[in-house]
């Protein structure tokens, strides 16, 4: 391979940034930036690239969700412990279905850039070019607004490292304490709607009470009041990414000090492309966004390049086919990884290509489709003897009316009453739990085939 820098991505076709059209402005930011420092430390980088090396051996599983795209204006320390909140509740219904420990990732403190399907849009007859996240430009529907603006940066630097410091409290603080998450769990399983995941929850208030009897509490134990919580998001703005790309004295190694873990999106994993140029020079856990369009030996080079030690819990396949699709594709990518000998993470995103336009204009994605995403993921591991290593979700803790249907059952009519995303539509609370207890059902079932098979 040639010799890789922090910028050598710069010698590479690049397509879904911006052209900023103020240079001077540009390079004023990215200088200012990469004297501030890193939001993430190469320590914690490594830590999860171990966590996620046992999720790829069935020893742990990927729980790896949040917004679609962060915003300025909705920035709140409220919606920040909400979603936090309802990722604690999820990973410990997928704990109790998996029997192992779930890894915790945010799409939070860094997912402010957003891949379009075009480069402009139309609203009654005006064309602008397309909103592409707060870190580049703003959504308001101006010539003004659409311009990309370098500044902009430095406030998701702000956001970020504020989003950090709040997580890292939350986790450590107490506010993570194990009898504690569990309450607010019992508040979803209380109603009506959901008495069919109340014996899951009563057997996890079970197990607490017999641990709490036997004297292993939040107060004795330090690993029932606190989480290891870690953050990731797309590496669209590689001026934004460089800048904070600093050397590992420790290692020698370079770090992506935006966060924990970052991904190449579906529609920047060219294999000479400048995403993957730099991705494949950092120590970060690297994401790869699999859609139908993968082809098998696209992925055997994106693999080779951006694992070339086939490091295990280096790589994670994120696979996102759409319901009823996913046995047409994730077959032949599995087979593909298997006939390389690549050590890869499979984890499951259901939301991208189960999106659709609902009859009251919004866009929309259906929990119903979401759901048999997953189920046909699981599916397709089972059939052939592979790892489902984790899901990735885009959600949030607030009562947003986005994705239609669940147990509460949000109709196309009810999508304008809280439709707050500035992209995509998320799952809210009460959506990401009830899916949380569904997935917790197929990672039992999944044992529970694996121990029949020993048996037998």
């Amino acid at each position: 391979m040639t010799q890789w820098s922090k910028s050598s991505w710069r010698d590479k076709p690049r397509i879904q940034m911006p052209d900023y059209p103020d240079q001077d402005a540009l390079n004023a930011v990215e200088a200012q930036l990469s004297r501030y420092p890193v939001l993430v430390f190469a320590g914690e980088a490594r830590r999860l690239k171990a966590h996620l090396a046992e999720a790829s051996r069935g020893d742990a599983f990927l729980l790896q969700g949040g917004d679609c795209a962060e915003s300025f204006e909705q920035f709140s320390s409220d919606g920040i412990r909400d979603t936090f909140k309802v990722m604690l509740q999820m990973a410990m219904v997928l704990t109790y279905g998996a029997k192992v420990p779930v890894i915790k990732v945010g799409r939070m403190a860094g997912q402010f850039a957003k891949p379009r399907s075009a480069p402009t849009e139309t609203v009654d007859g005006v064309e602008l070019p397309s909103y592409r996240g707060d870190i580049i430009n703003k959504l308001d529907f101006t010539p003004e607004a659409r311009i990309p603006a370098p500044a902009n940066m430095l406030q998701a630097y702000t956001q970020a490292a504020a989003t950090l410091n709040l997580l890292r409290a939350f986790s450590t603080g107490g506010f993570a304490d194990m009898s504690h998450v569990h309450s607010w769990t019992l508040g979803f399983t209380d109603s009506n709607e959901v008495e069919k995941y109340s014996q899951i929850a009563t057997r996890i208030q079970d197990t607490i009470d017999f641990m709490a009897a036997a004297g292993i509490t939040g107060d004795t134990t330090h690993e029932f009041s606190s989480v290891e919580f870690y953050t990731s998001h797309e590496s669209l703005l590689l001026e934004y990414e460089e800048a904070l790309t600093r050397l590992d004295s420790t290692s020698g190694k370079w770090l992506a000090g935006s966060g924990h873990m970052i991904w190449i999106g579906d529609r920047t994993r060219q294999p000479d492309g400048a995403h993957v140029e730099f991705a494949r020079g950092v120590q970060n856990p690297i994401g790869l966004k699999c859609g139908p369009t993968m082809e098998v030996d696209d992925l055997k080079k994106l693999m080779a390049t951006l694992n070339p030690e086939n490091e295990a819990g280096r790589l994670t396949l994120i696979a996102r086919f759409g319901a009823g699709s996913v046995g047409d594709h994730l077959p032949r990518l599995i087979k593909a990884v298997k006939q390389e000998g690549a050590n890869v993470v499979w984890t499951c995103d259901a939301m991208h290509g189960n999106t659709i336009k609902s009859s009251s204009g919004y866009k929309t994605r259906p929990f119903d489709a979401v759901l048999r995403e997953v189920r046909e993921f699981f599916g397709v591991h089972a059939a052939e003897g592979t790892v489902p290593g984790g899901v990735h979700f885009e959600m949030t803790g607030q009562d947003v009316t986005e994705c239609t249907g669940g147990v509460r059952a949000v109709s196309d009519e009810d999508l304008s009453d809280r439709y707050h995303t500035a992209c995509d539509p998320r799952l809210n609370a009460s959506q990401s739990l009830e899916l949380a207890f569904l997935v917790a059902e197929e990672l039992s079932s999944r044992r529970g085939q694996e121990a029949a098979k020993a048996a037998g």
